[in-house]
């Protein structure tokens, strides 16, 4: 929960309009502003105080305690201009929520926290548990010292400037052992801990099986990522109870489902009891990985005979592909899913010139991977291979990628071992629309004439099913150097079902610097003002031109007959 506080009807109306905003996030606290800083400091994992810096500087001072375990505290000054992430930037979330408030505010983002001021991830932010000198190592990421990867697991991490060797250590690792000096230990989500229990099993037997188990095989408890079950131990009260003390989740799966992992271990009891021969390997192994601990039973001090047993597998990691449209080129229409992509990736696979388009929006350490025009499918297996690699991948195409661009050779060289994430952008033939008025009103279609893949046969079969079942077009691709032929060709086929005084829309470079439009007509449409910069759409039989705007209505009737509220 997020707790809001004001002193001034200024500051009041800011902070109605983050709660308004904000419904299920926010709490206001009203009263004397001391009562409602330290309450809400008590209450709340951070704080959106609209008041003066030094005042609040002053209110929370004797509030403060570990920088790991304090609410991040967000100052928002009289005038609604600056959001400050005053305390607890990476910990307490301060920094991320100085920038959502200043969003929803209109006001502008400040955070000083080092690493983020210079657009490196904090060693901390990462998502992981983390151990060591974080402050000394980031540091010397700061002032450019070589800092080492140690890499014991290949895990899709943020871009980092990490090198080969160096006074410094990140070190990557899921095993019990200790940071050494000048280093850092980030402690992947790689342990599956497969649990069985009879009924009744005490939590502390299965804890201290789990514990054993991991400590006897030189493992860190920080990267379990969960604890696994049977379904029929769902609401078991130990195994329960075990995972909320590791801080985990609690899996479970159908006995049928556990009952079809090969198991070194397969038993008889619980078959008997729970319809599998394997609870604690199969749940542990169900999605996949590598057993590093086969299942063990737990050891009563008073003798009585064992009611949990567990096994302990290492999952590795998926590598993450982000499949990201760029939008037009305008930067303004690349969306922040964009943007938030661009700078976790760690690897960028994209052509050259879209690259260059992007280039600052990257984080350092971002390893880059560009080539040329005509290399589209080395650039979908490039990504894919990288992805299975185990690394955070973004590949990046103009407009929304996966329409004429990157996301359908990636998605056709990808399969289901890697994690694909569509990121959407504004495409060229919705950027011409605005620019031209509203074309795309009622049914559209985009066809490339583009036949370098694509058989002129096809392509001309398309055109004219658009051209008889009267949908506005967008052609893409429409005309080159080598290729001159095609857009005549097309727009002669669509003249055979159009009047010559058919609107067709001319927009070349939409949303870029030297962007230039025209509405003219199908008859009087000169082919030789298009290129492959150009977009070219071609209105229906209703398409209107209206003040110089080229207009579809959205019904092949105009609306003035329509009941009063109807849209």
């Amino acid at each position: 929960m997020i707790g809001l506080i004001s002193a001034t009807a200024a500051g009041a109306a800011a902070r109605d309009r983050l709660a308004a905003a904000w419904p299920d996030r926010t709490r206001v606290y009203d009263g004397p502003v001391g009562d409602a800083v330290r309450s809400a400091f008590a209450e709340c994992g951070q704080l959106v105080c609209f008041l003066a810096t030094g005042a609040v500087v002053r209110l929370i001072a004797p509030l403060l305690g570990e920088k790991t375990a304090d609410p991040g505290v967000v100052c928002v000054d009289e005038g609604g201009r600056f959001a400050v992430s005053l305390v607890g930037g990476h910990a307490g979330g301060a920094n991320e929520l100085a920038r959502e408030v200043a969003e929803v505010l209109a006001a502008r983002p400040v955070v000083t926290t080092a690493t983020d001021s210079v657009g490196l991830p904090g060693l901390d932010t990462l998502g992981f548990p983390v151990e060591g000198s974080v402050a000394t190592v980031s540091r010397a990421l700061l002032d450019g010292e070589p800092v080492a990867l140690r890499a014991e697991l290949t895990w899709p991490l943020p871009p980092l400037p990490l090198a080969a060797e160096g006074a410094y250590t990140v070190r990557l690792t899921d095993r019990a052992v200790e940071p050494a000096e000048r280093e850092v230990l980030l402690r992947p989500p790689s342990l599956v801990v497969g649990v069985g229990a009879s009924k009744g099993a005490p939590v502390d037997e299965v804890l201290t099986l789990i514990e054993g188990a991991l400590r006897d095989a030189g493992l860190s408890p920080r990267s379990v990522t969960e604890l696994a079950t049977v379904d029929a131990k769902a609401e078991e009260p130990g195994v329960v109870e075990a995972a909320a003390r590791l801080g985990v989740p609690l899996v479970t799966y159908t006995a049928e489902e556990l009952a079809a992992v090969a198991v070194p271990n397969p038993s008889d009891a619980p078959l008997a009891a729970v319809g599998t021969p394997s609870v604690a390997e199969a749940a542990a192994l169900v999605r996949g990985g590598e057993l590093l601990v086969p299942k063990r039973k737990s050891a009563p001090e008073d003798g009585r005979p064992a009611m949990a047993t567990c096994a302990v597998v290492r999952r590795l990691a998926r590598g993450r592909l982000a499949v990201v449209g760029l939008g037009p080129g305008a930067r303004d229409l690349l969306t922040p899913r964009a943007k938030a992509e661009l700078r976790r990736a760690s690897v960028l696979v994209g052509l050259d010139q879209y690259v260059d388009q992007i280039r600052d929006l990257l984080r350092p350490g971002t390893r880059v991977l560009e080539s040329g025009l005509g290399a589209e499918e080395e650039r979908a297996r490039t990504a894919v291979a990288e992805a299975r690699a185990g690394h955070a991948v973004a590949l990046i195409g103009s407009g929304d990628a996966g329409v004429y661009a990157m996301a359908s050779p990636a998605l056709a060289e990808a399969s289901d071992d890697i994690d694909v994430i569509g990121v959407p952008g504004v495409t060229a033939a919705l950027a011409a629309g605005a620019i031209l008025g509203a074309p795309l009103g009622h049914d559209h279609v985009s066809i490339s004439l583009s036949d370098l893949h694509t058989p002129w046969e096809v392509i001309e079969r398309r055109v004219r099913a658009a051209a008889e079942a009267d949908i506005v077009v967008t052609f893409y691709n429409p005309r080159s150097r080598g290729r001159d032929w095609q857009l005549p060709k097309a727009l002669a086929i669509l003249a055979g079902h159009r009047e010559p005084t058919t609107p067709v829309g001319v927009v070349r470079n939409a949303s870029r610097p030297d962007e230039s439009s025209r509405v003219t007509t199908l008859g009087a449409l000169d082919p030789a003002w298009v290129d492959m910069m150009t977009v070219v759409t071609v209105g229906n039989t209703a398409t209107r031109n209206i003040a110089g705007r080229m207009v579809t209505p959205r019904g092949y009737r105009w609306q003035e007959s329509a009941p009063e509220g109807a849209e």
